[in-house]
């Protein structure tokens, strides 16, 4: 049985045929945590409520409006939430454009995008992975430091008292 994976995947196309294909696409590559939305303001009211989508993949021209606006509204309350554009908009200034207000990609929609996606959903979640992990190794070191520190410390306590023969 293959590995479910649980990141939680935001799917932002107001093409609902299109959107439906990306859903499908992620959940035959096993991943279970995925919510559509046809428009960017459901995206960014479900991150207002309190949800933080690990990725957004989502079109650049959208009904009311483009993805630069939904991202630059998601960052500002998820700034760890990653962006995949998925486009048909092959404007080069565009692309750069999403890139530098923080997208992880942009993609051209063509027959081979939905592997391109993911392909970047594997590797931002290695990232969110080793960042986990890297998480857990500084808490294990900040609390073995704490230990060092007591023990040391009782140590001294332990000599002053020997040393000012305060024992009883």
């Amino acid at each position: 049985m293959a590995e479910k994976k649980n990141l939680l995947i935001y799917v932002v196309e107001d093409n609902q045929i299109y959107n439906h294909l990306v859903c499908e696409n992620l959940k035959k590559r096993n991943y279970t945590n995925i919510r559509s939305f046809t428009s960017g303001r459901e995206c960014v009211k479900a991150v207002s409520g309190g949800e933080s989508p690990d990725i957004i993949i989502q079109d650049y021209f959208l009904e009311e409006g483009n993805g630069v606006d939904v991202l630059k509204n998601v960052k500002k309350i998820c700034k760890k939430t990653e962006f995949i554009f998925l486009t048909g908009n092959e404007n080069m200034e565009v692309a750069v454009a999403t890139i530098k207000y923080g997208a992880y990609d942009y993609i051209i929609k063509d027959k081979l995008a939905l592997d391109k996606v993911a392909n970047k959903i594997e590797k931002i979640n290695r990232l969110v992975e080793l960042k986990k992990g890297n998480e857990f190794i500084k808490r294990a070191m900040i609390v073995s430091v704490s230990i060092l520190v007591l023990i040391v410390l009782f140590a001294i306590l332990h000599f002053l008292f020997d040393a000012f023969g305060l024992k009883q």
